[in-house]
């Protein structure tokens, strides 16, 4: 009920900008910009855990767009998912080997949130990751690209919270939390490529646990993982990344 409201208020409530507060709109433009996904590159944590797959992001989480993931992440701010879900469609391209508009005619992608804890589900009232692929999905297929949402993935074991865990930590307390759900097939063309997405990348441990649990569960191979947003220090540029060892970004 609590996210039926959110996204009732969001339609008829005056709304302020997620990234820098001016009134009566949801994202101004110079706040859009910055989530447009034309800075989009690889990331890599380091140190970087066994498993990760390639990983793109669209932008870094700093500024307007630590602003805006947080809005709508923490604070039920709904309509945010389009403007992030665009952002991670341009990840999603990258992830996926050649941009959207380099997609083999005919070839699906398979989009998989990594998923949430029930607790922060219900405390949020919404899956932050789950909501903005399925923008990120519908992003892509108007431009052309068979993209879907796939939500195979569930949690099998309780874990810690992780805010304020280093890279090793983070790694014992994920290793083995995630599966495949009860059901979980998933009906896929032998050409379709499975991208993993979520909303932030830190450490890179929960995208690497859930590169293993679809491997373990014969969905994979994993293509690539797509995020809105990672540390500034963590862009590859000129083949190089900035070596510090990544710690939580909330």
């Amino acid at each position: 009920m609590r996210g039926w409201w959110q996204e009732l208020a969001g339609l008829v409530l005056p709304a302020a900008c997620g990234g820098c507060g001016v009134a009566r709109v949801v994202l101004c433009a110079g706040c859009a910009q910055a989530l447009s996904g034309a800075a989009a590159g690889r990331v890599s944590p380091f140190p970087r855990p066994a498993g990760l797959p390639a990983v793109y992001a669209a932008a870094a989480y700093e500024g307007v767009v630590r602003e805006v993931v947080l809005e709508h992440k923490e604070r039920g701010a709904l309509p945010l998912a389009g403007p992030l879900g665009a952002a991670l469609a341009a990840a999603v391209g990258r992830a996926a080997g050649a941009g959207a508009a380099g997609v083999a005619a005919g070839q699906e992608l398979l989009l998989v949130p990594v998923p949430s804890a029930p607790r922060q589900v219900r405390a949020r009232g919404h899956d932050p990751a789950r909501r903005i692929a399925l923008a990120a999905a519908g992003r892509l297929r108007r431009a052309g690209v068979r993209a879907r949402v796939a939500c195979v993935l569930r949690q099998v074991r309780p874990v810690a919270d992780q805010a304020g865990l280093g890279a090793r930590e983070r790694r014992e307390n994920l290793a083995g939390a995630l599966g495949l759900r009860h059901g979980g097939a998933v009906e896929r063309t032998a050409a379709a490529r499975v991208v993993l997405v979520d909303d932030l990348i830190t450490t890179g441990a929960t995208l690497a646990e859930a590169a293993r649990a679809l491997r373990a569960g014969s969905i994979g191979p994993v293509a690539g993982a797509a995020v809105v947003a990672a540390p500034a220090g963590s862009f590859i540029r000129n083949g190089s990344t900035t070596r510090t060892e990544q710690r939580s970004c909330e």
